[in-house]
């Protein structure tokens, strides 16, 4: 401390100095241990040009501004003499407002991005929705009839065990880890009239809730339907393996029995548009008019008379799936949720 002081002394008194040190003349001639005292409102910071690179000592804190020449000139006699260290740090270029070295750091790292710089991530969380946006209902009812007719195509060229185990749900595909079926179900026909009265229903049911309510909500209610239809198929299934372990071993395994077809996806769409609009017209095979109310009572009768009857030709429990979302939905629309 008494070492400080006596510097201190010294650099009022240059005549005092011996041969002159370099690190006394830096101290001295920017007068390290006292600031000049001058008016804040009359202080003249002239322009300085330089790269935007460089750290810039005119921050937006007036009060700390220091020149460029009294900065490299502090850093020089702390160079030049280390057991200045204390007094340097006390007073130097260091001591300053936190705020204005996160300024200057800020500059630096602006200084090297051109300012139409946009940083793009790899992966963008919103090109989902950008993908849905773009949709429109007849590009989604194309590509879904397109669909179902490539899978259709594939059942006359391609090998038939290998579509059973790819393109049929059942039991036994489920548990041996084929869970796609669930969904690659729903695109699956290999029958004409099937895929013919399928495709019917999905197109002009489909278009009108298109329009309505958007392809995206068209497109998750097939795949909501199918989804459902599944599961409905698997349950009754379940349910019917069950009940026929006592009948004896000439009896059909239900675990084993395949099925297929967008029955339950156009089920889903059939009866949400009935439901919403009941008192429209449907006519049966193009010819007769009935209320859009009765088509629906009478499709939702006759699949729950298949399931009472076990029928093995077509699912009732797979349309019921279907009606279970299309209700779902409806209830979700009048609430106001889509």
């Amino acid at each position: 401390m008494q070492r400080l002081l006596a510097l201190k002394v010294l650099s009022k008194n240059p005549t005092n100095l011996p041969n002159t040190n370099s690190s006394f003349q830096s101290i001295h001639s920017t007068s390290l241990l006292s600031r000049p005292k001058t008016n804040p409102t009359h202080l003249h910071t002239p322009p300085i040009h330089q790269s935007p690179h460089f750290f810039s000592p005119y921050t937006t804190c007036s009060n700390s501004w220091q020149s460029p020449n009294t900065i490299f000139k502090k850093i020089y006699g702390f160079l030049s003499n280390p057991s200045l260290a204390k007094g340097l740090l006390k007073d130097s270029l260091l001591k300053g407002p936190s705020k204005c070295l996160v300024d200057s750091r800020v500059r630096l790292l602006r200084a090297q991005f051109p300012r139409n710089f946009h940083y793009k991530p790899p992966f963008n969380f919103r090109s989902r929705q950008a993908w849905f946006r773009r949709l429109t209902t007849d590009g989604v009812l194309l590509g879904l009839i397109m669909a179902n007719v490539a899978v259709f195509i594939l059942w006359q060229i391609a090998d038939s065990r290998f579509m059973m185990k790819n393109f049929m749900i059942s039991l036994d595909n489920v548990r041996s880890g084929r869970l796609h079926t669930i969904i690659t179900s729903a695109f699956s026909h290999n029958e004409t009239g099937h895929i013919l009265s399928n495709m019917i229903g999905l197109y002009f049911f489909g278009k009108h809730l298109g329009q309505a309510f958007g392809p995206a909500f068209l497109l998750k209610l097939y795949l909501s339907g199918a989804v459902a239809g599944s599961a409905f198929y698997l349950v009754h299934k379940a349910y019917e393996a069950s009940s026929s372990k006592d009948k004896g071993l000439w009896s059909i395994d239900p675990s084993r029995t395949p099925g297929l077809g967008a029955s339950g996806a156009v089920n889903a769409i059939m009866l949400l548009d009935i439901f919403l609009f009941p008192k429209n017209t449907i006519y049966l095979e193009f010819i007769i008019p009935v209320p859009a109310f009765l088509v629906g009572l009478l499709i939702i009768g006759h699949d729950m008379w298949r399931v009472s009857q076990g029928d093995t030709k077509v699912s009732g429990a797979a349309h019921l799936g279907g009606a279970v979302v299309a209700a779902v939905a409806w209830a979700g629309i009048r609430r106001g949720r889509f």
